[in-house]
């Protein structure tokens, strides 16, 4: 076996030059590190990537949003170059970077943005951020309800992406100690179930090649999130229920296979309904937008419309 060993602790082997300059800033706990785009006389946006995705995820968007906003782009604790806090991997924790993120580096209200696991991130935010810091939150085809161990509404982690960051967790080892990357291709035939054979080759690449994303990613994410420590503190639909400020939802491909109750999606319909819904019962605006088509990535598949629902949402909030 060739055990491969990539973070912090490796940058030689671990990181690639990007597009737009990098920087850092101490919350305290974890040392964040991100990219700014656009001028400071533009509203502000934070863009929070999802699970494996770095900051950098957002290049592209960041060209055509630097027009409209000025936006920070973020690597969450255990992704990109950002720290690594073994043991600490938890949403109330990702969300409270924010915060400090947010006063120290943004410095005044913002919209928030996050895909997937930081569409959770966000709507965290849009609950529990202070008065006054969030203006409006996009929540990206997160997987509220469906990454939790035991949902209080549909399809549970176990029915979804699950096994996957069970696997990543078993032959890559928290913060890449074990790191058998041919080993985990290996066991995939056996160890998952076979509607994930494609979700697998989409989210871990091939054998021969790992990708630059998973390279900045600290696995021990996966176990959290496949043990359920990651939403211990945290009930989504106690969070969604406080929401206090406008959200606009975008909803992207799902499909429910009955005959094995698999979720190939981030959430399914009855699961975005029930999101709408409590969030409409803490009395803020919902604008749910439906995209059946859309891969799970909207800014890294059509930054063009990312951009364009982003600048109207903006425009709504100021009416």
């Amino acid at each position: 076996m060739s055990a491969f060993r990539f973070g912090p602790d490796n940058p030689d082997e671990t990181y690639v030059p990007h597009a737009f300059p990098e920087q850092t800033i101490d919350t305290g706990e974890a040392v964040i590190n991100y990219a700014v785009a656009g001028s400071a006389d533009q509203p502000a946006l934070l863009l929070i990537p999802g699970q494996t995705e770095s900051w950098w995820g957002y290049e592209q968007a960041m060209d055509l949003l630097k027009q409209h906003f000025q936006a920070f782009a973020v690597d969450l604790r255990g992704q990109g170059r950002s720290s690594r806090t073994p043991g600490r991997y938890t949403l109330d924790n990702f969300g409270n970077d924010m915060v400090r993120f947010i006063a120290l580096a943004v410095r005044r209200p913002v919209i928030v943005s996050g895909l997937s696991s930081g569409g959770v991130i966000s709507a965290w935010l849009s609950a529990y951020a202070m008065p006054g810091t969030v203006r409006g939150a996009h929540y990206e085809d997160p997987p509220l309800f469906a990454s939790d161990v035991s949902p209080a509404c549909g399809h549970s982690i176990r029915q979804t992406i699950g096994p996957i960051f069970a696997l990543m967790s078993k032959y890559l080892g928290d913060q890449w100690s074990v790191g058998d990357w041919a080993g985990m291709h290996r066991a995939a035939k056996t160890e998952l179930p076979g509607w994930l054979s494609n979700a697998m080759a989409l989210t871990l690449g091939s054998e021969v090649e790992i990708p630059q994303r998973l390279k900045e990613y600290d696995p021990e994410w996966a176990r959290s999130f496949w043990q359920g420590s990651v939403y211990a503190s945290c009930d989504h639909a106690r969070m969604l229920a406080r929401v206090k400020c406008p959200v606009l939802y975008t909803h992207h491909f799902r499909n429910v296979e009955e005959t094995e109750g698999s979720l190939l999606g981030a959430a399914s319909d009855l699961q975005a309904k029930r999101v709408c819904a409590l969030i409409a019962s803490s009395g803020q605006k919902v604008d749910y937008r439906s995209f059946p088509n859309m891969p799970h990535s909207m800014h890294g598949t059509d930054p063009n419309l990312f951009t364009q629902l982003l600048v109207e949402f903006e425009e709504k909030l100021r009416d």
